[in-house]
């Protein structure tokens, strides 16, 4: 790699100062490298600066929103982690000149992560699309109360779940929302959707993993006496959608990808091991 872009979270990279040092650290080596501006329009920006790899500085919550905005441009991530806990942003601080040198050296290997396109329809009507790396997440909103949620997978009827929500994860968003409302942690190369309901009311609810083509559909059910339920569907904990009784939303794997940068030659056991020792 000859060319660099840097996403860097300003709470975490404050003043830019590591974002600074990466791009004194590259340039002086040869390299060309671009820190987003603050209202940057960042595909622009991209383009223009004909990058090769792109630097995230943050957590995963940053790496979530960068690929998200940057979906479809087909450019590699690097995350590194300024946080307290990451799966996706692998480098910590203290190794970034080694990390850069690797990715100089063009001693990486990259890893394409499945991505969830999901649609919201009202009254027979699209109201909203976006897509995510992570997790599509159905939850109530409003009074304090469970909601039953339809859910039918291909068109077909599966089950009704009474429950404060439903997540949809992709293999990455396994070890988030997911992991901790009782799903399982599955190797983030896999090609599959698995469907948690978040405080189900039934005893026998569980986790169920479904084919990366599969189609599922979640529609907000019928509220208590004939009443109107209310809801929100968000992307990767962003973006929320506010959908009510009889409002559905479609989910299925996304045209798209993210592309992370590996640099360290560990397995993904070895990644987990080391993060549930810490969390």
């Amino acid at each position: 790699m000859k060319s660099f872009y840097i996403i860097a979270n300003r709470e975490k990279d404050e003043n830019l100062r590591l974002s600074c040092d990466i791009a004194d650290y590259l340039e002086k080596r040869g390299m060309r490298c671009r820190i987003r501006g603050a209202e940057a329009d960042v595909r622009a920006q991209i383009r223009e600066a004909e990058a090769e790899g792109i630097l995230v500085l943050g957590g995963d919550g940053t790496l979530l929103r960068a690929a998200r905005e940057l979906a479809g441009l087909e450019i590699p991530f690097l995350g590194i982690n300024l946080g307290h806990l990451g799966y996706l942003a692998e480098i910590e601080e203290q190794n970034v000149h080694t990390a850069l040198d690797q990715l100089m050296a063009d001693n990486y290997i990259v890893e394409e992560r499945m991505m969830l396109g999901g649609s919201v329809w009202a009254d027979g009507k699209e109201t909203g699309h976006d897509i995510a790396l992570n997790d599509i997440v159905l939850n109530r909103q409003g009074n304090l109360k469970v909601v039953d949620y339809d859910i039918y997978v291909n068109g077909e009827y599966l089950y009704s779940s009474t429950a404060d929500g439903i997540i949809v994860s992709t293999p990455t968003g396994s070890t988030g929302y997911s992991l901790s409302a009782g799903g399982p942690i599955v190797s983030p190369e896999a090609s599959i959707l698995v469907l948690t309901p978040i405080c189900s009311h039934a005893l026998n609810s569980r986790s169920i993993v479904f084919s990366g083509e599969e189609k599922i559909h979640i529609k907000i059910g019928e509220g208590r006496h004939g009443g109107v339920d209310q809801a929100c569907a968000t992307f990767d904990g962003d973006n929320c959608f506010q959908m009510q009784s009889g409002d559905y939303v479609e989910i299925q794997k996304a045209a798209e990808v993210t592309r992370i940068i590996k640099i360290n030659q560990v397995s993904f056991l070895q990644v987990l091991r080391e993060k549930l020792s810490r969390s």
